[in-house]
């Protein structure tokens, strides 16, 4: 479903997708792309992304912060394992569990997730 998800993204260059399940229930998601009330491109004129993209993890997360739910003990589900960014907000949000299908080429935020003690689980390519 997260990578389903990732589709909704308007970036050209990667898009990925997130979902935080909690009580086997999905309580939010998120996708990789600009904030609210921005246009809806990620890349500049050249092709790299703009500074202010938010990825699929934060917007699940920032999501769970104006809804009634909380995140404690929940898993999150993700189509690219999270950067360093990404992992201290999911440890902030009380996130046990990460899964996720493909290896991003930067491994601090796994490495930082993994010393927080929550469990990571790759997955592999899901299509």
């Amino acid at each position: 479903m997260a990578a389903i998800w990732a589709e909704n993204s308007y970036c050209r260059r990667r898009q990925v997708g997130a979902l935080i399940v909690k009580d086997k229930m999905i309580i939010s998601d998120g996708y990789n792309g600009t904030p609210s009330g921005f246009e809806n491109q990620c890349e500049d004129e050249s092709g790299a992304t703009k500074s202010y993209v938010l990825h699929a993890e934060a917007n699940a997360i920032t999501k769970i912060a104006c809804s009634n739910n909380n995140s404690n003990g929940a898993t999150l589900y993700v189509t690219a394992s999270p950067c360093i960014e990404c992992a201290k907000l999911i440890i902030q949000a009380g996130i046990k569990r990460v899964v996720y299908s493909e290896q991003y080429r930067l491994t601090e935020g796994i490495e930082l997730l993994q010393q927080a003690n929550i469990e990571t689980v790759y997955i592999g390519n899901v299509e």
